[in-house]
């Protein structure tokens, strides 16, 4: 599904802008704020706490053998990567989809 923005959305906004896109979606039928969308991500990241606030345990994580490197060069080991479901939007603009996370 495409996410769009109308000319509604930049009410307020300061063009041109470099102000990063903040989104509210739905995990695991839990409401998770604050995401951050990094158009140049190439990956979807929830750090640990999130994990336990979901009540995911550590053993229904799959292993992930690649590290990830950060803007500085630092590698960390990620616990693992999970499929779960995403709903964004409210009705009858809404989305739902399957992410790996």
């Amino acid at each position: 599904e495409v996410i769009s923005f109308s000319e509604a959305d930049y009410e307020g906004v300061r063009l041109p802008h470099n102000d990063p896109v903040v989104v509210t979606p739905q995990v695991k039928l839990f409401t998770i704020k604050r995401i951050l969308i990094d158009s140049g991500s190439s990956v979807d990241i929830l750090y640990k706490h999130t994990f336990d606030q979901l009540r995911i345990p550590v053993d229904q994580l799959r292993l992930v053998k690649t590290p990830l490197v950060g803007f500085v060069g630092k590698m960390i080991n990620p616990l693992g990567s999970i499929d779960m479901s995403v709903v964004v939007g409210t009705t009858p603009c809404q989305t739902q989809v399957q992410m790996t996370l």
